[in-house]
């Protein structure tokens, strides 16, 4: 999505505050938070492909409404939009492919497999914000916009040739039945989590993990705050992706590492990004890039044990639990910098939320 390193300044250029934007970025959590378990256990009990297709072409729909009718209005029906996708698609890959590999007896590879396909999203990403710089001169930020549209309805056909593991069919003919199995998973999936430590604690610690993360959303106003133009914030951004794929790729190196290797991870992580906030455009998103690269190595860990720890069938519902948990804490992300950009700067303020990280850090040490 070409738009992606830029649409935080698109709402800024047609005359938002960063509260306003914050408000929007809450928006959008609080969508995907009210749809994230709910749509995971429809996942459960429907086809999962057809989810992901579902998800992309709203996706591409949000896109094109902000850079075609770019107003407050439709930028906040934009965000109920992605909103609603990303309840769609959150846990529904994640448990197609982990359903895939135990039918093959591969789940050792789910944590390399799901690395790669992060990289290549994240590739994806960095190749999408690079081509964000001579985009923007030729047309505005309505010629990001609708490539990024063009490329999540791709991602939409896309979704529908992935091959889907034979499930039982718990949705019948009626309505009735359909809501009855629907209710079922639910609690299925939400029982799971409460009875079981091991899945509590990996569900717990990816919510923090995933939740804190919502920091990347203000990385393009932070380097604007360092004086950065659109195309040098969109070139500032494509540093920040290619340290993002390396170390994703990488994930299934320390898939297996114990509680102290991740947590010092983290906390290094935790210091580069919030030391790089307060440092220069260079020197800062240098040490910015490293930091969430590691961060992004360190998430698909934490993921495959929430995967390897789920023993029911409602494994969408379960990963969707964590999810609800990421979107709360994105929640006090979103609300601690729109009632801090008040009296702070925001680098400041990117800087004070990583000290959350660093007690993440501590709490995967002691693992």
């Amino acid at each position: 999505m070409p738009l992606y390193p830029l649409y935080a300044l698109l709402f800024a250029d047609h005359g938002l505050s960063d509260a306003a934007i914050s408000a929007l970025f809450a928006l959008w959590s609080v969508t995907t938070l009210l749809l994230e378990v709910p749509s995971g256990a429809w996942a459960d009990v429907s086809s999962r492909a057809r989810m992901l297709a579902a998800s992309g072409a709203l996706s591409a729909a949000a896109f094109a409404l902000w850079v075609l009718v770019p107003s407050t209005p439709v930028f906040a029906v934009g965000f109920v939009l992605w909103g609603v996708a990303g309840a769609m698609s959150s846990g529904t890959l994640e448990a197609l492919t982990y359903d895939a590999l135990a039918r093959w007896d591969a789940t050792g590879r789910y944590a390399t497999l799901m690395g790669r396909a992060r990289a290549g999203y994240l590739a994806a990403t960095l190749g999408a914000t690079a081509l964000a710089a001579p985009l923007v001169p030729v047309g505005g930020y309505v010629l990001p916009g609708l490539v990024g549209a063009g490329a999540s309805l791709a991602g939409a056909a896309l979704a529908l040739t992935l091959p889907e593991e034979e499930r039982p069919r718990r949705v019948r003919g009626t309505a009735r039945h359909a809501l009855a199995d629907w209710w079922a998973t639910l609690r299925e999936g939400v029982g799971e989590v409460s009875r079981t430590a091991l899945l509590r604690r990996a569900v717990i610690t990816t919510a923090l993990l995933t939740g804190l993360m919502a920091l990347d959303e203000y990385l393009p106003l932070l380097a604007a705050a360092h004086g950065a133009t659109p195309a040098v914030a969109a070139l500032a951004l494509t540093g920040v992706g290619i340290a993002e794929s390396v170390c994703a790729a990488l994930a299934g190196r320390v898939a297996r590492a114990r509680g102290p290797v991740l947590g010092g991870l983290l906390g290094l992580a935790a210091v580069a990004v919030g030391a790089g906030a307060l440092l220069p455009l260079g020197p800062g998103f240098a040490l910015i890039a490293v930091g969430w690269g590691v961060l992004q190595m360190l998430l698909v860990v934490v993921e495959t044990r929430v995967q390897d720890a789920v023993e029911g069938d409602a494994r969408a519902t379960v990963t969707s639990v964590a999810g609800l948990g990421s979107e709360a804490v994105a929640l006090g992300v979103l609300a601690a910098i729109a009632a801090g950009s008040v009296g702070f700067a925001l680098p400041v303020l990117v800087a004070a939320l990583t000290v959350p990280l660093l007690v993440v850090a501590v709490l995967v040490g002691r693992q």
